[in-house]
């Protein structure tokens, strides 16, 4: 999908976890712990690279249904209510902005453009990390992948947020860090930067994104911005 012309763009869509900030060592190391304290795996502690292939950008009734098949929906619904609880108890001390992001919000805003922050974290996880990083009234629209009929890796979320700015997918751009989040973005018709804040670049190009960025102080981003 190429990425539009700067003259063109009416609206940029971001995902939260991964994008916004830095927050997937912090859910990987809550997972890490909580799942070796109820023997999963035997008692052996998940790696990173488990975590990155079947959680990482994943909702949550998803990795309940994937993590725990022998257990009921009232279980799995514990367990990952408390591992959220536990996420945003830490979180408030630990959780810092991805570089440049205020940069990029403020060139948003000078030219007018509309945002909405579209992710698959539960709301109250979503709207304390928008808090955390002081966006709070930058963000016009927030789309929670739960409360659509398909959470990403479907288009749903990002179809809901461009249908609320009635803005075609030509004219805006996605932020994602997740290949799944990459393959809801591509199939709602928009051109995706994908940060490789921790996944893999290769697994993000192989879902779709357009190119890479390291972060939002990246020239490649500002050289696209500013074609």
């Amino acid at each position: 999908m190429p990425f539009p012309s700067a003259n063109s763009v009416e609206a940029v869509l971001f995902d939260v976890d991964g994008t916004l900030v830095d927050s997937d060592p912090l859910h990987y190391l809550t997972f890490r712990d909580m799942l070796q304290e109820v023997g999963f795996q035997g008692g052996d502690p998940i790696t990173e690279e488990f975590f990155s292939k079947n959680i990482s950008g994943k909702h949550n009734e998803y990795i309940g249904a994937e993590l725990f098949p022998d257990w009921d929906e009232s279980q799995r619904q514990k367990f990952l209510n408390d591992k959220e609880a536990l996420f945003r108890r830490k979180a408030v001390q630990s959780l810092k902005p991805v570089d440049g992001l205020h940069k990029l919000c403020k060139w948003i805003e000078n030219r007018g453009l509309r945002r909405a922050a579209v992710t698959n974290a539960p709301r109250e996880n979503a709207e304390l990390m928008i808090s955390i990083v002081g966006l709070t009234d930058f963000f016009e629209f927030l789309v929670i992948g739960s409360e659509c009929e398909r959470a990403k890796p479907f288009p749903d979320p990002y179809l809901k947020a461009l249908e609320h700015f009635n803005i075609p997918s030509s004219r805006a751009f996605a932020l994602e860090d997740s290949p799944s989040g990459v393959k809801a973005a591509v199939a709602a018709g928009l051109s995706v930067l994908g940060l490789t804040t921790r996944n893999p670049g290769q697994e993000l190009i192989d879902a779709g994104a357009t190119f890479l960025i390291k972060d939002f102080e990246d020239p490649d981003l500002w050289n696209a911005l500013e074609s």
